[in-house]
């Protein structure tokens, strides 16, 4: 199996401040989805509510660009750095997911859909993400979120989603290139 990566050494995390657990999350166990259709790199909004069965949502802060130079003020953010590998670990344990009968992985930030699509494309994403780029489900779930140069983002996290209300959420995501690892634990009874 590719590292989450895409086949380059896993990144050495220990240099990275971990993310405190600072309760932000707890509030999300058994919580309903509101109705809300959050545009996609589909073309078609999804509605995280109306979902059938199982599906996986992972929340990251932002993705770097190509050729984007990451400045270490970024790195010195409790849990912002590794957003490309943890959508990458999802993308290399997509098969194990099917199997295990998750009906769907999504992505989501807040950066718009033009700019996910990018990322999509150039790291060979098997799922659609979803833009929360007006901060309407930061707003309706009450998401952990920090700033950075000017811009809200929502801290990485993960959850399980069953018919429209979440069953499982992994707050704080660290190391980030192990949070499909740490879903995948949880639905093999792990």
């Amino acid at each position: 199996m590719a590292s989450a990566t895409g086949g380059h050494a896993a990144p050495d995390w220990s240099g990275i401040p971990a993310p405190p657990d600072d309760g932000a999350c707890n509030h999300l166990q058994g919580l309903q989805f509101p109705s809300l259709p959050i545009p996609s790199t589909s073309g078609q909004p999804v509605d995280l509510s109306t979902l059938p069965g199982l599906t996986i949502l992972f929340i990251y802060p932002r993705s770097g660009a190509p050729g984007e130079q990451i400045p270490a003020e970024w790195d010195a953010i409790p849990g912002a750095r590794g957003c490309t590998p943890q959508a990458c670990s999802f993308r290399d344990a997509s098969r194990d997911f099917a199997e295990l009968g998750v009906d769907r992985i999504l992505g989501c930030s807040t950066q718009d859909t033009a700019y996910q699509l990018e990322l999509k494309e150039r790291v060979h994403l098997p799922y659609e993400l979803l833009s929360d780029e007006k901060l309407e489900l930061v707003a309706a779930l009450r998401l952990p979120t920090h700033e950075w140069r000017g811009k809200t983002l929502i801290k990485r996290m993960a959850m399980a989603v069953q018919e429209g209300r979440v069953v499982k959420v992994w707050y704080p995501v660290f190391p980030p290139d192990q949070s499909a690892a740490q879903v995948l634990e949880w639905l093999r009874g792990g």
